[in-house]
């Protein structure tokens, strides 16, 4: 029942223009891409193991998170599973960090490793496993100098890392790996 001279609702539809419509998908759009960006860039990354240098800790085609975030809290430390960007192609590698800034490093021909001339432990290799020099030599000692990093990975025997190439820079170390 309508009532005569009562006001009638009338429903107003606005529309919005196909202008403002792109213009919205575009905005959104950009805002994912920099947000996405930003998170595997500085915070979070998925990454994929390739190779059998890390072995037994790690597997070929073995997932992980690689997080960028932790070396902005704290510096890298001895044991860290890191990824590295490769000093002599630009590759990236997964790598342990066994020395840091300022420690040196001391591999000796019964295959043992010593930091600051304490014998290294290393839970993480299966026992008996020997780390030998590279070609050059069968002993040999490395400083690491400020800022630098003596990685390996833990298939010693299968392994480029700074036996070959020397201490990696920490610009070179992109952040943290936990098995």
């Amino acid at each position: 029942m309508i009532l005569q001279g009562a006001p009638q609702a009338r429903a107003v539809v606005r529309t919005i223009s196909l202008v403002n419509q792109v213009l919205q998908l575009f905005v959104v759009t950009i805002l994912a891409v920099a947000g996405y960006f930003a998170i595997s860039h500085y915070v979070l990354q998925a990454v994929r193991v390739e190779g059998v240098s890390m072995v037994p800790t790690l597997h070929n085609a073995d997932q992980y998170y690689l997080k960028r975030w932790v070396y902005y809290v704290r510096a890298p430390q001895r044991g860290d599973i890191v990824v590295i960007k490769d000093p002599t192609d630009g590759g990236f590698a997964v790598k342990r960090i066994i020395a840091t800034s300022g420690e040196s490093v001391f591999l000796n021909r019964n295959g043992l490793v010593y930091i600051n001339g304490k014998k290294l432990s290393e839970p993480y290799l299966t026992p008996g496993t020997p780390t030998h020099t590279c070609a050059k030599a069968d002993e040999e000692m490395i400083s690491c100098g400020d800022g630098k990093f003596f990685v390996m990975g833990d298939n010693r025997d299968n392994s480029y890392d700074s036996r070959y190439y020397g201490p990696i820079s920490r610009q070179n170390i992109l952040g943290l790996i936990n098995p």
